[in-house]
């Protein structure tokens, strides 16, 4: 019987600094919507703010032909520029127990590494690893570089 706990992770190189990666996501996560429209089509607060550690928000999501909300309590590590995205509840919780996405951003001397990564739980074997929404980081990660080098 396979695990029920695991981790899927992919990197991604980019061309913006590491710093702008993070303070999009730590500071100004409501502008994601309209970069990346084809993955995120909506941000919401529910408790706290934009910046402070331990809010809520909720994403509207699409990824494939799946379309769905995940509301999340974030945590920032402004040491490692890493964003981890606790996850509360929403559609994934149909199929996992527990879902924490993390983006972290490392400075190269040029461009800068993305490590996106999803620690689950699965509610059973039936269900597979969540590699499809490693794939719609990936997309919101290399939306949000394309926006950085135009700007």
């Amino acid at each position: 019987m396979a695990p029920l706990k695991g981790k899927v992770e992919t990197e991604i190189e980019i061309k913006a600094p590491a710093e702008k990666f993070y303070n999009i996501f730590k500071s100004r996560a409501h502008h994601v919507p309209n970069i990346s429209p084809g993955s995120i089509q909506g941000v919401q607060v529910h408790e706290g703010d934009w910046k402070t550690h331990g809010s809520i928000k909720s994403w509207n999501y699409s990824v494939g032909d799946e379309v769905g909300v995940f509301k999340e309590k974030v945590e920032y590590n402004d040491e490692n520029k890493s964003i981890t995205l606790n996850g509360v509840e929403g559609d994934v919780f149909k199929y996992f127990k527990s879902f924490k996405p993390v983006y972290q951003f490392t400075q190269k001397d040029e461009g800068s590494i993305a490590t996106l990564s999803i620690a689950y739980e699965k509610l059973n074997d039936n269900v597979a690893a969540p590699d499809k929404y490693v794939g719609l980081m990936v997309n919101i990660v290399k939306d949000l570089d394309a926006h950085f080098i135009k700007a």
